[in-house]
């Protein structure tokens, strides 16, 4: 800084004067966190949250075959085992022997319950491959089905 500023800054010259508005303005700027800002730090929020997205789709290209054969093997169960208890329901109502009949419904229950513990990981596997842009809403309502922790 030169002898000039020196002075200049002490006496209040005008380019002083407006060295220090510029100064103040921009501390003022930075202390303001205006709705504009905001919003162009939620756009690269989400654009970087796609990215990684992406990316970690392209990282795990190898882990495709077995994600693909756990979900058609857990979907084949749960359906299975859905349909069966369906099944014994149905037949309950051709059957006319009373120990049979309740034992298609004690079966039908009791298979019919086991289905339902698995209706959270069928949410899990659906959303996954059918709405992965909204997997943060589905999780936690997954997860306490699969938990038994939620409301039927």
């Amino acid at each position: 800084m030169g002898l000039a500023a020196f002075v200049g800054k002490i006496f209040g010259t005008d380019k002083a004067i407006e060295g220090m508005v510029d100064g103040v303005s921009k501390g003022l700027d930075k202390l303001v966190y205006t709705k504009e800002e905001k919003a162009e730090d939620a756009a690269k929020a989400v654009t970087e949250a796609r990215a990684y997205l992406i990316q970690w789709i392209d990282k795990s290209q190898g882990q495709n075959i077995a994600r693909r054969f756990l979900a058609l093997v857990i979907t084949f169960t749960w359906l299975s085992m859905f349909t069966l208890s369906t099944g014994l329901d149905l037949a309950v109502v051709w059957v006319n022997t009373p120990d049979t009949l309740a034992n298609l419904r004690a079966s039908s229950t009791l298979i019919g319950a086991r289905a339902e513990s698995m209706t959270g990981a069928m949410m899990l596997i659906l959303a996954f491959y059918f709405a992965a842009p909204q997997m943060s809403k589905i999780v936690d309502v997954a997860m306490e089905r699969f938990g038994n922790t939620g409301s039927k």
